[in-house]
Order: C-alpha cells, then sequence, then structure tokens
C-alpha cells in the first residue's frame, strides 16, 4: 500500500496510461479489498489452485472497480453525499480514470470490471454469493 500510496503522491500534474493507473491502485484499493476477501476466504476449507487464482482475479476486478466507480462519483456526485469534496481530484491534478478515459468510458469500464469480477467467481459457484454482492454494490454505490 505505501508503494501505491507513493506513486500517488508523485503522480499529481502528471498523466498516468491507464495501466499505470491500475497498477497504483491495486497497491491501495485492490489491496485493502484483496486483504478482507483473502481473510474471509482462510475462514473455510482450504482454497485449491483454481479458486486462489480465481480469487486474485476476482480481488484485481472488484478493487479496480471500486476506484473506476470512486473516480466517476468525484465528477458526478456531491460533496453531501460523498462525504468528502467532490471535484477535489481535479482541483489537485489528480490522474483519475475519468481523466484517462473520460467519464462515459469510466463507466463503461466499471460495467466490465463488475461483468469480470462475477465471471473470476465461477468455480465458487452458489458460495460467492456474498462477493458477488459486494461486486454489486462496489459498481452499484451512489456515494
Amino acid at each position: 500500500m505505501a508503494g501505491g500510496q507513493a506513486i500517488d503522491l508523485g503522480a499529481s500534474g502528471r498523466v498516468l496510461s491507464r495501466r499505470e493507473l491500475a497498477d497504483m491502485h491495486g497497491r491501495k484499493t485492490g489491496a485493502l479489498i484483496g486483504a478482507a476477501v483473502r481473510l474471509g476466504a482462510r475462514r473455510g476449507a482450504p482454497l485449491t489452485r483454481e479458486e486462489a487464482t480465481a480469487l486474485d482475479r476476482y480481488i484485481d476486478h472488484a478493487g479496480l472497480a471500486f476506484q473506476v466507480v470512486d473516480d466517476v462519483l468525484d465528477v458526478e456526485g456531491s460533496s453531501a453525499s460523498l462525504g468528502k469534496t467532490a471535484g477535489k481530484d481535479a482541483a489537485q491534478g489528480k490522474p483519475t480514470f475519468v481523466s484517462v478515459l473520460g467519464l462515459a468510458a469510466a463507466r463503461a469500464e466499471a460495467g466490465r470490471l463488475r461483468a469480470d469480477a462475477h465471471a473470476a467467481l465461477a468455480p465458487f459457484g452458489p458460495r460467492a454469493r456474498r462477493l458477488s454482492e459486494l461486486a454489486d454494490w462496489i459498481v452499484l454505490r451512489s456515494s
């Protein structure tokens, strides 16, 4: 997480590629979501190699979706609904998925990531219902 934060602090005023943004946020938001998901997964029977790989894919997609939606909400949301200053990222010159992809493409990217997160859960069947619901909440949230 510290590495992702260091990238973030050094990125203000710079243009990052989609890949660089994904890497930075994977180290931050993705790491937090990943820790929670992995801890929950350890509660049950040990994962097979296929399940562990699928869980990693889910974490990558869900974590990135969270950040894409956060960037969209920073543009579309109000300070009251977000609980933080709306438009702050743009005002600080921070690279975001909206600044790299555009608003409509960022929204579409969030939807694609949600679908990919759901697809990654296939090896788990109904046992992954809560993770599926989490992916839905991440993308459909309004704050």
